[in-house]
Parts: C-alpha cells; structure tokens; sequence
C-alpha cells in the first residue's frame, strides 16, 4: 500500500491545501465533506444546481460546456487543490451549471456549504486570494482555449490539448483514444488519427490502443 492510500482525508486537506492558515485548513476539514467518483462518473451537468463549493483533493476532473445538440467543447482541467470558478460562481448566486464536469479517474472532491465560502472570504486572506486566483486562472484558461480555436489550425491545438493532458496528468503516457479527443475539440476521429499518425511520423508520440505515449524529446522542446 502507498503513502497515499494509507493517508486519511484529514491529512490529505492539510498536504494539499498547506498553502491554507491552520485555522482554515482545520474549518475546511470540520465543514466539508468528502465524495468520491470512478473513472468517467459524472459530478454535474449543464442545467443542474450546484449547492455547494467543490475543491479537487484527489484525481482530475474534465470540465467542459455542451450544446443542445449533444457536442462537446472542452476547456479545462482541473487537479488536486484546484477548484472550478465557473461551478463556483453559480454556487454562489444559486445558477443552474454552466459547464459539464466528469472524474476522468478516481477522484475525491471537497464539499462544502456556500455560505461557508462567504464566510471565509471575510475571515481569511488565504482563502480570499485562492478564490481570486481561481477566477483569473479559469478565465486564462478559457481565453487561451478560443485563442486556439479562432486562430490555429487544428494540427496546433491538437499539439496544445496533447501537451495540457501531459502537463495535468504529470505522465507521458496518457490513457486518452482518438474519438475522446475528436469530441474534446470538436473534430471528427478520422481527422484526429490523420494528425496523430503524422505526430508519430515526426517523432513526437507513439500510438497505442487507448492510450498515447509522449516522446521525451518533444517534450524537451516545450
């Protein structure tokens, strides 16, 4: 058994949000509660109210927006310590969700009333800067994905979504099939493969089934 799995919640709060003062660390453990997901579990949909704040304590959650018409449109990640500023807003002014969000593995979120978070937006400065660090770094996010979308072909993002799945999972081999990532960009598997098979011709990767190995010497290069 791992360090990690031997760790109780309690003490996983305090490693990943030591970046917290001890009184909030402590109120956030006393406050939320703990839910766990499987791989692939939906957390929430478009429509649906979120009543509570939600932070990542462990695994990775895929957030993305969908239209009527059932397509996908990806925008972020988010990993352990981070939290949603889109499900966060709506919280707070009792919104139905903008955005779809999914467990892409195992995962355990922290919940908590949002009131609490009002609270603690007063009480202390930790927290207060982590919300507004929470919104500024969403909106990059978002801003860096319609900058793609608006002005790169498709060959560049795929490069950029390759390289965010690297860089949020901390692997090189990134359990990831083509039609996933032909939905998260809006394209068509047959494309998708097109440009990974020349990705793999330069190089860069290697295909596998379900899964995709990033070649270190690419990764040298970002």
């Amino acid at each position: 058994m791992t360090q990690k799995s031997e760790m109780n919640n309690s003490d996983r709060v305090r490693e990943v949000f030591a970046h917290f003062e001890p009184a909030l660390i402590e109120s956030l453990i006393d406050q939320s509660i703990v839910k766990e997901y499987v791989a692939n579990e939906e957390i929430i949909r478009t429509g649906q109210f979120m009543p509570s704040t939600v932070l990542v304590l462990e695994g990775r959650v895929k957030v993305y927006r969908e239209s009527d018409e059932g397509s996908e449109f990806f925008l972020y990640y988010l990993t352990p310590g981070q939290a949603c500023a889109v499900s966060m807003s709506c919280a707070a002014r009792m919104e139905s969700s903008q955005i779809t969000a999914i467990a892409t593995e195992a995962t355990k979120l922290l919940m908590f009333p949002v009131q609490t978070m009002n609270e603690w937006m007063k009480e202390y400065r930790s927290w207060y800067e982590f919300v507004i660090s929470t919104y500024r770094h969403r909106f990059e996010d978002v801003l860096t994905v319609l900058d793609h979308v608006a002005f790169r072909g498709m060959d560049e993002r795929l490069e950029f979504y390759l390289m965010n799945q690297w860089k949020s999972c901390g692997c090189s081999d990134i359990p990831i099939n083509h039609q996933t990532i032909a939905q998260d960009l809006n394209s068509s598997r047959e494309v998708i493969s097109r440009l990974l098979k020349k990705m793999e011709q330069r190089n860069m990767l290697v295909l596998h089934r379900n899964h995709i190995e990033i070649k270190g010497n690419w990764i040298s290069r970002v």
